[in-house]
């Protein structure tokens, strides 16, 4: 006890560290978002034709994306959703640098009617890691 008396703040460090660690994927079973991973999320796009939409913003998507991704940062989505409208009932793979910001698009997505939503865990960081290719 006296250990925890003297160091409280180490405890309360780390128990808060670890909760960082896991908020992630929490977040993910939380919201219902559903996680794929990159050979998930190929296999998707060659077998299901999803649809890859990116949400970084355009510096980011410019710098080097997934071939025939849609471009909508995820600040404009929700006024944006017109042009995915037709994708509806279509798997829609939804990336961004590394997986927080799409998994807030997916929700949008899902709160608008989008039935077949992935998160790519990991976002474009994962895909480069496992070698994919990336278009400019």
């Amino acid at each position: 006890m006296d250990f925890v008396q003297h160091n409280i703040w180490l405890i309360v460090l780390a128990v808060f560290s670890g909760f960082m660690l896991i908020f992630p994927s929490l977040r993910g079973k939380i919201s219902g978002t559903s996680e794929v991973d990159t050979t998930g999320a190929v296999q998707l796009i060659n077998h299901e034709n999803a649809i890859v939409l990116d949400v970084r913003e355009a510096n980011e998507f410019s710098s080097g994306h997934i071939a025939d991704a849609k471009h909508i940062p995820v600040g404009q989505l929700a006024n944006s959703l017109k042009p995915l409208e037709k994708y509806k009932d279509q798997a829609i793979v939804v990336n961004c640098r590394s997986g927080a910001r799409s998994s807030t698009a997916c929700g949008v997505l899902r709160k608008n009617g989008f039935t077949k939503v992935y998160n790519l865990k990991g976002g474009i960081l994962a895909w480069q890691q496992a070698g994919l290719p990336t278009v400019k």
